[in-house]
């Protein structure tokens, strides 16, 4: 998975920490739920949740170089500016100060390479933080770190000068002052209302050279960084050749770096794998087919030294000796490639991000609570998880919080608040919102015994459909509550999913023309079937099927061209030519029409239709069940439009998308398939609300009160008669959400505020309008002699202590 994974060209206006993340990569991963709070449970979570090959700092050579992969260079070096990204924070982490960092269970730290202390001195009248800064904290120019720095930032993030261009100004909006205390290091900051996350403030710090003035603050650090107090030190931004080189830092006082430079190169995700097989990189976040080629090339490297000192078989010898020269040349190709691959490892763990299904209220059907619970109960959010996840060898667990990730310190599966997958219980509540079958699935699930009520879990007055008088999620504490009646043996449900991470190809033994299964197939877009636009589309996702298949192949072959899966990957490879080509034809007009049958081209256009009818079409309930007619309201079917992203990292994320399309079948609610371009997909469609159905994902956060509220606020109209909706694309929020927010953001008792966090989060899920379904994974491919790095999941890097093993 790429670190870029926001496919909003994944840019978009900070509020809070949580910047619009809407990760289009197919690489996706969850991670068991933990059920409470004892040590022996943040213990493993934290074995799993992170994966950074730690080595005493001893143990590490002085010097070196680290060549970083990033997504692009940084739109700016001010993280609080609306275009700041991934590797702004990046490099804000290595060469400016934190007060707080995270820790592997999202847990924030005194950072004492920075502070001394820190605390809330003062409650009552007004909540006061007193901060002492370490004395040997000092800016590379020499001058000191003080109490003059954080009056500064304050100043420009508080939201009272408009001159600022500030990207978010929360946190900093509750300071009433900040000023010196007993001395140039101490530093007294008092609340005008309190302020649960206080510990998110301060971080980065910026220099008051920085943070002093308007123009200093809006376009002083956006390409440089003159002053910083890190490990490390900006030295250069070359946007030409896509670099940012940062170095060693003279005037630290603290541990020195072992790495004598750290090299951050913009690579894009589709071209990582090439640079791994170049080894023009030392560390790089990848998909997982990029993660593959590594693991194949060290399994190639496992057979071939099994087999070393045997005598090869004479036929063998006869075969390389009649082997064409382009063949030759490829099997040298793939051999050299594979010996640089091989000193490289893939680091693995859960990335502090989830994938959600996002349901858009704003309008239709989906307006009508009754029918996005109807959807999300139709789901069966462990079957999704398990093909996502176990291709990985990864745990499968959906996740069950809105507000926190299952490794996070705190979390609970809250998502009986909504209730499980239940097909009957799904028909019944579409039936009771008027939605009903005239077909052969003409009796409601309602009347079957032990089916809930259509209106279970609403009550009257309660807009977010939770009775007044259930207390189950408000005197009992976060730390008592049950995760759900997990099974521990769910993870092998759906034994017979395949473990690849794409789609598979044709069974062994297969013929020309012979088609893959049609839950394997590509999407179908909608619009005329028949069409111009229609059968170019399709033909290009049956080129898009093979290209897929061939690389399945071709890396399965592993540099043996003689081998059967080789010969696959060259007739995958022609029949992808083939159906480019006819879509080619198409769209310049040379082709106005492409039969379904006679002549390649057409039978693969005709497949492709095939294949995409069958994935769209409702399925069968059952083996003995009658087919799932389509629930109809006024003569008029249920039809919800499901976008999802057109882009070859994301095809992971669109077999996701037809499995739910799927689902919703098996209780009559029919989606139409639309596929769109990376580029368009975020702010075109999800920001726009152009949408009914999405995938998309959000970063988890150590500071849900404050982070995650904007995801969920409840939209507002706007004087001009718009909607603002903050970052809640679905549309869906309540008073009673935003009411549960603003009361955890002022509990100054952390005990109090989880538990006002877990009502809030249940209530989340009662509304319906997102699903959680499960945590992504985290893949970072590094050297092999580099320790300290890799797959840090929630905990902040330790930048001074990544090096190479002596």
């Amino acid at each position: 998975m790429t670190d870029h994974d926001h496919p909003s060209g994944r840019r978009t206006v900070c509020r809070g920490r949580r910047c619009a993340a809407l990760f289009a990569a197919g690489v996706l991963l969850p991670l068991p739920a933990l059920t409470g709070c004892s040590d022996d449970t943040r213990d493993t979570a934290v074995a799993t949740s992170q994966d950074i090959a730690p080595a005493p700092r001893g143990e590490l050579k002085n010097g070196g170089t680290l060549r970083w992969a990033v997504d692009g260079m940084p739109g700016t070096l001010n993280a609080f500016q609306s275009d700041a990204d991934a590797t702004t924070t990046r490099i804000a982490g290595a060469v400016l100060p934190s007060m707080f960092t995270i820790d592997a269970s999202g847990r924030p730290q005194r950072n004492a390479d920075y502070l001394e202390a820190a605390d809330i001195s003062t409650r009552d009248p007004k909540q006061v933080v007193t901060y002492k800064i370490n004395p040997k904290a000092r800016w590379s120019n020499g001058t000191a770190v003080t109490a003059a720095d954080f009056i500064a930032q304050w100043t420009a993030l508080r939201g009272k000068d408009n001159a600022f261009w500030t990207a978010r100004n929360a946190g900093y909006d509750r300071i009433a002052k900040v000023e010196q205390g007993a001395g140039a290091h101490e530093v007294k900051v008092t609340f005008a209302r309190p302020y649960a996350d206080w510990r998110s403030l301060f971080t980065p710090l910026y220099p008051r050279s920085v943070m002093g003035s308007a123009d200093a603050f809006n376009d002083g650090a956006r390409e440089q960084l003159k002053v910083g107090a890190g490990p490390f030190l900006v030295q250069k931004r070359d946007a030409e050749a896509g670099r940012v080189v940062l170095v060693r830092n003279p005037k630290w006082w603290g541990e020195p770096a072992k790495l004598k430079k750290i090299v951050l190169e913009s690579l894009p995700g589709d071209k990582r794998a090439a640079a791994l097989a170049n080894g023009s990189v030392d560390v790089a976040a990848v998909d997982q087919v990029a993660a593959k080629r590594v693991a194949s090339a060290r399994r190639a490297a496992s057979r071939k030294k099994a087999g070393d000192g045997n005598a090869a078989p004479q036929g063998d010898k006869n075969r390389a000796g009649a082997r064409s020269d382009a063949k030759t040349v490829a099997a040298k190709t793939v051999a050299a490639e594979n010996a640089v691959l091989r000193d490289y490892t893939i680091r693995k763990a859960l990335e502090p991000a989830y994938t959600q299904l996002a349901l858009n209220g704003s309008s239709g059907p989906l307006a009508d609570d009754r029918v996005r619970r109807a959807v999300a109960r139709a789901i069966d959010r462990q079957a999704l998880a398990d093909t996502v996840l176990k291709p990985l060898d990864l745990p499968s667990r959906p996740l069950g919080s809105h507000l926190l990730m299952a490794e996070q310190y705190g979390y609970q599966d809250h998502s009986d608040a909504l209730g499980g997958q239940d097909t009957g219980a799904a028909k019944a509540l579409l039936a009771d919102a008027g939605w009903k079958s005239d077909g052969a699935d003409r009796q409601q699930a309602g009347e079957k015994a032990g089916a809930p009520a259509p209106d279970a879990g609403r009550a009257d007055g309660d807009e977010d459909g939770f009775d007044p008088s259930d207390d189950r999620y408000g005197d009992e504490s976060a730390d008592d509550r049950s995760d759900g009646g997990y099974d521990d043996g769910a993870d092998d449900r759906n034994p017979a999913r395949s473990g690849r991470g794409h789609a598979a190809p044709p069974a062994k033994g297969d013929q020309e023309g012979v088609r893959p299964a049609a839950a394997e197939a590509p999407l179908s877009f909608t619009g005329a079937v028949g069409s111009e636009v229609q059968q170019s589309a399709l033909l290009r996702q049956s080129a898009s099927f093979y290209k897929e298949a061939a690389a399945s192949e071709k890396e399965d072959a592993d540099g043996d061209t003689e081998s059967a899966a080789y010969a696959k990957y060259k007739r995958y490879k022609k029949r992808a030519a083939q159906a480019l080509g006819a879509a080619e034809l198409i769209e310049t007009g040379q082709a106005p029409h492409l039969p379904g049958s006679g002549g390649h081209p057409g039978a693969l256009h005709a497949a492709a239709e095939r294949r995409a009818d069958a994935a769209a079409a409702p399925q069968p309930a059952g083996p003995k069940e009658a087919r799932t007619a389509a629930v109809k309201k006024n003569g008029r079917p249920l039809t919800l439009r499901f976008v999802l992203p057109d882009g070859a990292g994301s095809q992971q994320l669109r077999t996701v998308g037809r499995q739910i399309a799927t689902m919703l079948g098996k209780i009559g609610i029919q989606t139409s398939l639309q596929r769109v371009s990376d580029a368009s997909y975020f702010q075109d469609h999800i920001a726009s609300g152009d949408f009914d159905l999405a995938l998309y994902s959000w970063p988890g956060t150590a500071y849900p009160a404050t982070d995650a509220r904007p995801i969920y606020a409840k939209p507002q109209p706007a004087p001009d008669g718009s909607l603002t909706v903050e970052q809640n694309y679905t549309r869906v929020g309540t008073d009673h959400i935003d009411q549960l927010f603003d009361q955890a953001a002022s509990e100054l008792d952390e005990g109090a505020s989880r538990t006002l966090m877990a009502q809030t989060d249940a209530r989340i899920w009662a509304a319906a309008g997102s699903i959680p379904l499960y945590q992504r994974p985290e893949l970072v491919a590094t050297k092999k002699t580099l320790a300290n790095v890799g797959a840090f999941g929630f905990a902040t890097p330790r930048f001074q202590d990544i090096g190479y093993q002596k």
